[in-house]
Parts: structure tokens; C-alpha cells; sequence
């Protein structure tokens, strides 16, 4: 793929107020979500969920990308429609997550690692045979005491980077992901500081690597304060303090930045991406877009609880909350939404 289509690629994944459904949890993640609602820990039931979500009615109009896990990509609807075929023909891009999760940092008590940067060349030839047009990879920065390190930081830039430049090569649109957790008791003024020193370093990696960022998304936390945080700041707030952050590290060059969701209830994720649109969007140079999971998911997968009788409602679910985001890119969320559709 030319730097051209790299960059037309890039572009639409966030086009038109549309975000990402993240879809790539892992068969472990998966398994423990399932395992909350009853729902059988089998290769089947993961199958006929993700064939759920991708035959969901209407999910085009708001989501413009996926991002499938390795066994997402290669499965098949009962009907024998492979997941990425589907997708397609919707007018949804196909993508893969491409990291191997996450390792203690050796010589770093409490830090972690990405691993998956052995063989990805090779991997990620196959993954574009098999349709994709883009990749992610996900790195994991905690705060704590006296964390995170210099190393954990310099160590997992320089991941995402080599990632990134890898996929560039392959004809891939690399999203990079450094979330800094919600997990602790941290401020958000702690979040700030922290997310402002990992995208630094990111960038200055990515620059380092020779990343086309016009080829490119970035998929970061938004700044809020911890969930143990005796502190839970104004919606306002968290909009203020992210869009400063980000304006200060962010070159405009990056077509994008897709928040991930990062644990917030799928109203606080649309609430907060809704008040950075309606304060922000028309003063910053890239789009604020969503790449949610849980955000998107966690109602309908709990509606369908793996009995096919709840499809239908449980998509209707999912659709909800695709275009509860799609009205937040616009500024035109509000939880009067949540009411009508209860």
C-alpha cells in the first residue's frame, strides 16, 4: 500500500463521525466476560457472539472500522460468510489486533511490557491476505508509587514504534494505543502529567522510526482521575484536561484519535467524548473519534447472555450505543438518549 492509500485509509477510519468497534478481546478476556453471565467458555459461543456483533443491523452507520482478534478474523457466520467478507460488504474496515499482550517489566516491580514484536513482519503479511487494512497494538502504562519509570516508558514507545513502522511497511494503518490506566487513587491532574510524558515520548519514538503519522491513528486514554480517586471530576473537566493535554503533545498531523473507553460505564465514555465535541471540535486539528469495547458491548453481550432467542434485542442494543457515540463526535449526545431507549 502506497503512503497514499495509507493516509486514505487512516482518514476514513474516522470519517463522517464514525469511531471503531474494538472486538479483538483476547480468548482469556473473553472467557472472564463470559464467565460473569453463565454464558459457556467455548470456541462456539465466541463464534456466535462476535457473529452477533458483526451482523448487527445498521452498525455501518457508525462504525467505520473493527478491530478482530486472531481467531476473530479467520472465523465464519453459521451460513459459512467469513467475519471479514461481512464487514466488507457493510462498508465496515477490517483490523487486527497484532500485540501479544502484556508481560511484567523485568528489573520494573509493577510495570508491564507489550510483547509481539518477534515474527509480526510475517504475521502481519498474513493478516493483510486475510483482509485487514489496519492493526493495532497496546501498550499499558500504571501509575502508582514512584511509577511509571523512565525505562517502562522509553521500552514501551519504542514497541509502538517498531510496531507502527512495521505495519507502514506492510500496508497497514497502525493504531497506537498507549492507555494509561484508570486503575489507583490518582488525581486527575496525576493523569495529566503522566499522559502528557507517554504521548511525548510516543511521538518522539514514532518520529525516531520515521512513522508516517498521516497514516496513522492514536488511541489513547482520555485524562480522568482514578476509579479509587476520593475525586471524581466534572465531565467538563475531563474534557478541558484532555484536550489541553493532547494539544500540547499531539502533532496535527495525526488524522485521528480514537479514545478507548478504559473501563468508564458507556454513558461516562459518551458524556465525556460528547462535552470534547461540543467545546473543542472545531479548534483542534484532528478528530475526537472512539475505539470502545466495553462501551459499545457490555450491554448487549449481557442482554444475549449466549441464548439465541436474545439476538435481536441484544443488537438493538449495540446500535445504540454505536450511535449514542456516533451523535457524541457530533455534540449532540445527551442521556435524554439513555432514557428513550429504556
Amino acid at each position: 500500500m502506497s503512503q497514499k492509500q495509507l493516509i486514505e485509509t487512516a482518514y476514513a477510519m474516522v470519517a463522517d463521525d464514525k469511531g471503531l468497534l474494538a472486538m479483538d478481546e483476547s480468548m482469556p478476556t473473553c472467557h472472564k466476560r463470559f464467565a460473569k453471565l453463565g454464558i459457556p467458555e467455548t470456541e462456539e459461543y465466541r463464534r456466535a457472539y462476535r457473529e452477533l456483533l458483526v451482523t448487527t443491523p445498521g452498525l455501518n452507520e457508525s462504525i467505520s472500522g473493527a478491530i478482530l482478534f486472531d481467531e476473530t478474523i479467520r472465523q465464519k457466520t453459521q451460513e459459512g460468510t467469513p467475519f471479514v467478507q461481512v464487514l466488507q460488504e457493510a462498508g465496515i474496515i477490517p483490523g487486527i489486533k497484532v500485540d501479544k499482550s502484556t508481560k511484567p517489566l523485568a528489573g520494573h516491580p509493577g510495570e508491564k511490557i507489550t510483547e509481539g514484536l518477534d515474527g509480526l513482519r510475517e504475521r502481519l503479511e498474513e493478516y493483510v491476505q486475510l483482509g485487514a487494512r489496519f492493526a493495532k497494538w497496546r501498550a499499558v502504562i500504571t501509575i502508582g508509587e514512584g511509577i511509571p519509570s523512565q525505562g517502562c516508558l522509553e521500552a514501551n514507545a519504542h514497541l509502538l514504534a517498531r510496531y507502527a513502522a512495521l505495519c507502514q511497511e506492510a500496508g497497514l494503518v497502525p493504531i497506537v494505543e498507549p492507555e494509561v490506566l484508570m486503575d489507583g487513587a490518582h488525581s486527575l491532574q496525576r493523569c495529566y502529567d503522566v499522559t502528557e510524558q507517554t504521548l511525548r515520548m510516543v511521538f518522539a519514538q514514532l518520529a525516531a522510526q520515521r512513522v508516517l503519522l498521516e497514516g496513522m491513528i492514536l488511541k489513547p486514554n482520555m485524562v480522568v482521575p482514578g476509579l479509587e480517586c476520593p475525586k471524581q471530576n466534572s465531565v467538563d473537566d475531563v474534557a478541558d484536561a484532555t484536550v489541553t493535554c493532547f494539544r500540547r503533545t499531539v502533532p496535527a498531523a495525526v488524522p485521528g484519535v480514537a479514545f478507548l473507553s478504559g473501563g468508564q460505564s458507556s454513558e461516562l465514555a459518551s458524556e465525556r467524548l460528547n462535552a470534547m465535541n461540543v467545546k473543542y471540535k472545531s479548534r483542534v486539528p484532528w478528530a475526537l473519534a472512539y475505539s470502545f469495547a466495553r462501551a459499545i458491548q457490555q450491554p448487549g453481550m449481557s442482554i444475549w447472555a449466549g441464548d439465541p432467542a436474545n439476538v435481536e434485542t441484544a443488537q438493538k442494543s449495540i446500535a445504540h450505543r454505536a450511535k449514542c457515540n456516533r451523535d457524541a463526535r457530533r455534540g449532540e449526545y445527551s442521556s435524554a438518549m439513555e432514557e428513550a431507549s429504556a
